[in-house]
């Protein structure tokens, strides 16, 4: 199939990448001329400005938006209101609010315009592990890219189905999941990336009272120099707490055991402030999912070996990069 893709940073590129080495022909644009050669140079198909983008697509067009969630989106969708026709297939596989894609898909409907939101998964590893994507909005739409989505997804892999299973079809199993309408692919990524506040606090918090047993306060028969690289390395293998985020924890241990290179100042997304303002709306009780978020707005005046880590994390499964110690 035939796709454009618009923004090629850490993920856009790459699942240009995934989706060439699949056989699907690219068009590419980014404001950054050196991003655009270097995909071209890879095969895909260059476009020095939005016009000529639209213009090298074939009909019906499918336009694929990943870009910063907030103004640069909104603006980008504007533009494609305004160049694609009616039957054209917009997609933001950014990070967008869900309900700035209820109100896009209502006014892009008008135009004959179809929407669809995925919420993507996978960061900078997502070239060579593929992607798994929450994906909302028009249906029929959504059907006739399967074959794109496919291709970006990890695939069923060596995963063992899950017991209860057995008489399910589902394309869960294979990384990519119809989620309904319009918002909902972006919500349910919004809810898992709130998850993942809680997750990687949870590893942040724990490593942290591992290395402070260490410290003068402590009775000198209860005091343990831990190895944090090697404990890490352990919990990978046969422990309940194993998980890729803990995977990303003992890379940047082994890599700098004191995490020196961190400050400690961890950033927020976005997602997981909207994730809270759900539960709020729905009543839902979420502790750890706010004490998490909390947790990263404290640590930009104060910090410990525990926000070292969320960064460290940060940086291993996005490619995020924390401002640097004053």
């Amino acid at each position: 199939m035939q796709i454009g893709m618009i923004g090629l940073g850490r993920m856009g590129g790459n699942i240009v990448r995934r989706l060439m080495r699949h056989g699907h022909q690219c068009v590419v644009y980014d404001v950054n001329p050196a991003s655009v050669k270097q995909l071209a140079d890879e095969g895909a198909i260059p476009a020095n400005d939005l016009k000529q983008f639209v213009a090298s697509l074939e009909l019906p067009r499918t336009v694929w938006l990943m870009l910063p969630s907030g103004a640069i989106t909104e603006a980008a969708v504007d533009q494609m209101h305004e160049l694609l026709q009616s039957g054209d297939i917009l997609i933001d596989g950014g990070n967008s609010n869900f309900q700035d894609d209820v109100r896009r898909a209502q006014a892009l409907q008008k135009k004959g315009i179809r929407y669809i939101d995925v919420g993507t998964s996978g960061g900078v590893w997502g070239l060579e592990r593929g992607y798994c994507m929450m994906i909302g909005g028009d249906k029929q739409a959504v059907t006739e890219l399967d074959p794109i989505f496919k291709s970006l997804a990890p695939g069923i892999g060596s995963i063992d189905k899950t017991p209860g299973r057995e008489n399910r079809q589902s394309t869960a199993e294979e990384g990519y999941l119809y989620t309904g309408p319009a918002g909902s692919g972006h919500f349910v990524k919004m809810v898992h990336n709130g998850i993942e506040y809680g997750l990687m606090q949870a590893y942040a918090e724990g490593l942290d009272i591992l290395k402070g047993v260490n410290q003068a306060v402590i009775p000198a028969e209860r005091r343990y120099d831990l190895n944090l690289a090697d404990i890490t390395e352990l919990w990978r293998r046969g422990s309940v707490v194993s998980s890729w985020l803990l995977d990303l924890s003992a890379i940047a241990l082994a890599e700098d055991p004191q995490l020196s290179s961190y400050s400690g100042y961890v950033e927020d997304s976005g997602e997981g402030r909207w994730t809270i303002q759900a539960a709020i709306e729905e009543a839902v009780p979420a502790d750890v999912l706010t004490a998490a978020l909390y947790t990263r707005f404290r640590s930009r005046q104060e910090h410990t070996f525990a926000e070292k880590v969320l960064s460290a994390m940060r940086k291993q499964f996005g490619g995020h990069q924390e401002p640097k110690k004053p």
